[in-house]
């Protein structure tokens, strides 16, 4: 069976004055996945949101939701989308359960039960009918995720959603949120700048650097092997590795040598056959930072108010 996507960028561009800003961009989105939006400063992410939600025109190029373009009937796609930016806004006079009453009342078709049921998802049963003011940081997180929920929309926009919450809340927000994306066959986008929270949270990332798709990686595939290697001369333990066509960096202590577990005695008996001595071989796995400097060649990730 063939999954469609519900979102799909064709070929977008956006020119501001003599600079393009997002530069024929390409992605599609699925739906059950949860996929990070990493790029360094200026990359172009928060222009490829805003023209997503119709915030800001693109120059050219199309964006297709459910398969029929945005520009075509722009308010049935936007029907389609929930959106949340940073920390939502809610009337901090009221309690939770009104202000969710109070949005369910700008849209049609919005039951009771369908109030209840968001509530429930991200666990706000004890504490809905308490007003906002009482709320920490991330329960009112919660309640915008609730309340972006509440149309059940086919796609979710999260753009830096963990922004000031303390690791106890980011773990909250990260469980609720793999928990809907499965129940609710919701596609989430997540702009973050914290990359061992996307790393956690998704099931695959794309990169954006310059405004272009530089990579996409799926978070569940295999990590390829890399061992962390001790060797003196450490010059001599790289080109002799080199030689033999393994990948080998350097390291500010040590060597990064890809190889398969199997390898690793015949390496071993390689290197101290030919006067290497081996200290110490340990396993090392790539952090999405590493892969990130990697990708954009050392480009900084945004923090959390650079847009």
């Amino acid at each position: 069976m063939i999954i469609k996507p519900i979102v799909e960028l064709k070929n977008l561009t956006k020119v501001i004055g003599n600079k393009k800003i997002i530069d024929d961009l390409n992605l599609s989105l699925y739906p059950g996945q949860i996929t990070g939006f990493l790029g360094p400063n200026g990359a172009g992410k928060t222009t490829t949101i805003r023209m997503m939600v119709g915030l800001m025109k693109r120059t050219s190029g199309e964006i297709l939701i459910d398969g029929k373009p945005l520009s075509e009937d722009f308010e049935e796609g936007l029907s389609k989308i929930g959106v949340i930016v940073e920390n939502p806004e809610m009337y901090k006079f009221m309690t939770g359960y009104k202000n969710l009453l109070h949005f369910a009342r700008m849209q049609s078709d919005i039951s009771k039960e369908r109030i209840d049921e968001v509530i429930s998802q991200v666990g706000l049963e004890q504490r809905i009918h308490e007003k906002v003011s009482t709320y920490s940081l991330g329960m009112r997180q919660r309640l915008g995720l609730a309340q972006a929920l509440l149309h059940r929309p086919e796609f979710l926009i999260l753009d830096e959603p963990t922004n000031g919450l303390d690791p106890a809340g980011i773990r909250e927000f990260r469980q609720y949120l793999r928990e809907i994306a499965a129940t609710e066959n919701v596609s989430v986008f997540v702009s973050s700048h914290m990359l061992s929270e996307i790393e956690l949270m998704c099931d695959r990332i794309a990169v954006i650097q310059n405004g272009k798709l530089v990579d996409i990686q799926d978070m569940t595939e295999p990590v390829q092997s890399h061992y962390y290697l001790e060797a003196s001369p450490a010059e001599d333990a790289q080109e002799l590795l080199l030689s033999k066509g393994f990948i080998v960096e350097t390291m500010p202590v040590g060597l990064l040598l890809q190889a398969e577990k199997s390898q690793i005695p015949a390496i071993v008996q390689l290197l101290t056959a030919n006067g290497i001595q081996v200290f110490a071989v340990q396993p090392h796995r790539k952090t999405l930072e590493d892969q990130f400097l990697e990708m954009t060649g050392g480009g900084q990730i945004a923090e959390a108010h650079t847009k």
